[in-house]
């Protein structure tokens, strides 16, 4: 069992604030060509991946609180696990950034305060259910 203090410990480091990418992967990001993608059509019994956080409707500030809810379809149930963010148009892997300062369950994630510099950005949001199916979703957000 761990000790009040550890508990308390790790709660702040929970909340503390986390740098999602760097000023030169936005920068190289913003700079190279848009590849083609084909628009994909996910499977209607994928999971759902809601952005409860940030409004994308004006500029943001940094930091800035990102609170995505995965919705399974039942009887299916979301699979933690597989939770996956990528970054720009290298689609750079920050999961690793995202889990170090929040956890991710069943319902979603909740990151307090997610450093990003002034710029344009999109995250591919992924997650997968029980069932196989993978839910995707596009976060595009600009920060001021």
């Amino acid at each position: 069992m761990r000790s009040p203090a550890c508990l308390i410990a790790m709660q702040l480091c929970l909340r503390a604030q986390v740098l999602l990418v760097t000023d030169e992967e936005a920068a190289a990001s913003r700079a190279a060509p848009q590849p083609f993608t084909a628009r994909a059509v996910l499977a209607p019994d994928a999971p759902r991946i809601n952005i409860l956080a940030p409004n994308v409707a004006s500029a943001l500030a940094s930091p800035t609180r990102i609170q995505v809810q995965s919705q399974p379809t039942a009887p299916a149930l979301i699979r933690p696990e597989t939770f996956k963010v990528l970054y720009g148009t290298f689609r750079i892997d920050i999961t690793g950034r995202i889990t170090a300062a929040s956890k991710v369950t069943a319902e979603g994630i909740d990151v307090a305060q997610a450093s990003l510099p002034k710029d344009a950005h999109k995250l591919f949001i992924e997650v997968q259910h029980s069932a196989g199916r993978v839910g995707a979703r596009v976060l595009q957000l600009a920060v001021e």
